[in-house]
Order: structure tokens, then C-alpha cells, then sequence
């Protein structure tokens, strides 16, 4: 519960961006304002691999149980200072300036969220059943999604008007958000800390750095095999819901509508896959998702921009995720099973967050950035080229350890 709470909070942004932009931003293009937007979702993302170095280091050093609690706090605070924010008009550059800031507390927040979390599944789900588990692990993540999509259908179809949401009831989210997160906090303070860490030996004071140091291969394993993974995540899910609007032309309802029966469809995917990976390895699931993601990219968006309706667009996205499913449902046990318990949670979550920034964070600016300067379809391939780099991690990489304690 209290990872869903912290995905709905960090996914609320993108999923309001639509209509809060105006707000926060001079009257203008609405393609400049989203892209403003989306730098700051953007610089959202370069916190990530700070609060995965911090967070990562003090879930190692103090528990996973004592860094999730914080991450969650942190969380909290971002929320709340979007939702009560005033406008542009009201305040002028101080708006986009506290947008700013409450964007760098969540990136921080879930910068540490990952890792951690995903060191606390592997770790506590049983032997031989862990890629079942990551895949439960991202049911929550993609939950987060669903509900802040569902909060956006809710205010969209049956509570208030369009000139409503984009005056006012966008911050509606940002409330819940904030609210919610206080009861994650209540929940996750009867979290039972894991075995592997109540028994691991103490380290030094500044040791995980040298630790982590010796363990290079296993680093840049993580930052290549998400990498494309998470670019074409993000290329379907959060940047999707605009690119439906912005270039297929789709109106705003038509695209959360897609957008949330895609994520709901993807999120039963994980499980399933997850256990496959049990059953078959994490290496096959990745070439698996690798291989088709190289040759689909450029045909499923190239489709998706000439697509005139709702169901096309619906059917292209689901494709597109379900073949990221292969790589999601395992992505994060496989990290975790890389690194020893002694840096396991910075071992995941900062070379993670360093690839998810700069390859996922950056995903909605350049492909507006290449839309802005008139050359859309250059994305696609950009796409293509990071999917391809992944590929060749997957295929060189060693099977993590699916069966050995963790």
C-alpha cells in the first residue's frame, strides 16, 4: 500500500500536466507549456539518483524498514506544496519556482522508493518465487498509475466541468495524494524488517562507497539494462496520455480512457510474467523483450500518429506493453539479485535512478523538443537506438541467481 500511494503521487503530475500547465506557466502555445512542464518533470528525475544514493546508504546502514518511512514523509511534503501552490497570475515566477521544488522532493522521495522497495521484496519473498514477487512489486507501481488516472476519469466524466480542472480542481489529486501518504506512513511503521539485513555484519562509517566500488560490473549492468527498458516505459505510459492528445488529436477524456485501460491491462501482465521468468530466467525474458521492442518502436508510433480513433490507438499501446512487460515484470529482482546484502539497496537503487533519469525523465521533453522543431518520428528512433544498447547488456549478462538466498 504504501508503494501504490507513493507511484500515485509521483504519476499524479503527469497524469494532471495537461491541465495544470496552464496555471503555472504564461498563456502561450500549449506545446511550450507542456514542454516547460515536462522539463520539470524532467528535473524531477535528476533527484532520483540523489535520493537513491542517500536513501539507498541509510536503508543499508539503519533498514529497509527506517528508509522506506522517510522516502514516504518526503513524499508527502511534494504533494502538499503542489496542491496549494498558487497560480502564475497570482504570484507569477514564484509558481513555476515552487513547482520546482515540490517536483525535487518527490523525485528525491522515489529516487529512494525504488531501491529500497525493491530490496525489501526480494528480500523477504521466498526462495525460487521472487520474479513472481518483482512482478507483484510493480503491480503497485502501475496501481499508483491507475489511481491517479482514475481520480483524473472521476473529476473529468462526473464531477466538474473542463474549465473547472484546468482552473482549480486539478489540485484535487495533490490533496489526496498528500493525505494518502500520511497513511502509508501509519502503515509502514509496522513494517517487520528483513532476515538478510538483521543478520548481515555492520559496516564501516563511508564504507557502502567503497563497496559499491567493487562491484563495477554489476553497476553498469543496472544503468544498461534499464536504460531502454525504462525509455520505452515511459514512452507508452506517462508521455503517452500526451502524445494521444498532442499528435494523434484524440480529446483529453479519449486519452486518459486509453490510457487507463492499457495500464490495467499491463498491470495483470506482471505477475505472470514474473513467474515465467521463475520458471525460464530473467535473461530470456529481457532478450524476449529487447528483440521485439527493437523491431516494434518505430512501426507501433509511426502507426499510433496516423491513428484517427480511440480503439487503433488502444490496441497499438496495448501492444507496445505487453511486450514491455518482459522487461518490467523482472527488472527489479533482477537488480537486486546482482549485489550483496551489505549494499543491496544502493546497489540497486543508484545506478537505477542515474538510467531512469536521464533515459525515462528525459523521454517526454525530447520527444516534445523533436515535435516543437518539426521532426517527430527522430524520437521513435532514439527510442530504437537506447532499446538496442539494452540488448546487448541482456545478451552478454550473466543469469542473476534466481535460486540462491539472497
Amino acid at each position: 500500500m504504501g508503494n501504490l500511494i507513493e507511484w500515485y503521487d509521483w504519476y499524479s503530475y503527469a497524469a494532471f500536466a495537461i491541465y495544470f500547465a496552464p496555471s503555472f506557466f504564461p498563456a502561450g502555445d500549449p506545446t511550450v507549456q507542456l514542454l516547460n512542464t515536462a522539463a520539470i518533470f524532467a528535473v524531477g528525475f535528476l533527484m532520483r539518483p540523489i535520493g537513491g544514493w542517500v536513501l539507498g546508504r541509510y536503508a543499508d546502514r539503519h533498514g529497509r524498514k527506517a528508509a522506506l518511512t522517510l522516502s514516504v514523509m518526503l513524499m508527502c511534503l511534494g504533494s502538499l506544496i503542489i496542491a496549494i501552490t498558487p497560480t502564475y497570475a497570482t504570484i507569477g515566477i514564484a509558481a513555476p519556482i515552487l513547482l520546482l521544488v515540490a517536483r525535487l522532493l518527490q523525485g528525491f522521495s522515489v529516487g529512494g522508493e525504488y531501491g529500497t522497495s525493491a530490496t525489501y521484496m526480494s528480500e523477504i519473498a521466498p526462495r525460487g518465487s521472487r520474479g513472481f514477487y518483482s512482478g507483484i512489486l510493480y503491480v503497485t507501481l502501475i496501481m499508483g498509475q491507475l489511481l491517479a488516472l482514475a481520480v483524473l476519469m472521476v473529476l473529468q466524466f462526473a464531477v466538474l466541468e473542463a474549465h473547472e480542472l484546468e482552473t482549480w480542481g486539478w489540485r484535487i489529486p495533490f490533496v489526496i495524494g498528500a493525505i494518502a501518504a500520511l497513511t502509508a506512513l501509519y502503515l509502514r511503521r509496522s513494517l517487520v524488517e528483513t532476515d538478510a539485513f538483521q543478520k548481515k555484519s555492520q559496516i564501516a562509517e563511508a564504507g557502502e562507497l567503497t563497496l559499491l566500488m567493487k562491484h563495477p560490473r554489476e553497476v553498469l549492468i543496472v544503468i544498461g539494462l534499464t536504460m531502454g527498458g525504462t525509455l520505452y516505459f515511459y514512452t507508452f505510459t506517462t508521455y503517452m496520455q500526451k502524445f494521444l492528445v498532442n499528435t494523434v488529436g484524440l480529446t483529453k477524456g479519449e486519452s486518459t480512457l486509453v490510457s487507463t485501460a492499457n495500464l490495467l491491462v499491463f498491470m495483470l501482465l506482471q505477475p505472470l510474467m514474473g513467474a515465467l521468468s521463475d520458471r525460464f530466467g530473467r535473461r530470456p525474458m529481457l532478450i524476449a523483450f529487447g528483440v521485439l521492442a527493437l523491431c516494434s518502436t518505430v512501426p507501433l508510433l509511426s502507426a499510433l500518429a496516423e491513428a484517427r480513433d480511440a480503439w487503433t490507438a488502444f490496441f497499438l499501446t496495448l501492444i507496445a506493453l505487453t511486450i514491455s512487460s518482459l522487461y518490467s515484470s523482472v527488472s527489479a529482482v533482477v537488480k537486486a539479485e546482482l549485489f550483496p546484502v551489505e549494499i543491496r539497496a544502493l546497489g540497486v537503487g543508484l545506478p537505477y535512478a542515474i538510467a531512469v533519469s536521464i533515459f525515462g525523465g528525459g523521454a517526454e521533453i525530447i520527444a516534445l523538443a523533436f515535435k516543437a522543431a518539426g521532426n517527430e518520428s527522430m524520437f521513435y528512433w532514439y527510442v530504437t537506438g537506447c532499446v538496442f544498447c539494452s540488448l546487448l547488456v541482456y545478451i552478454f549478462m550473466r543469469e542473476p541467481q534466481r535460486d540462491s538466498l539472497i
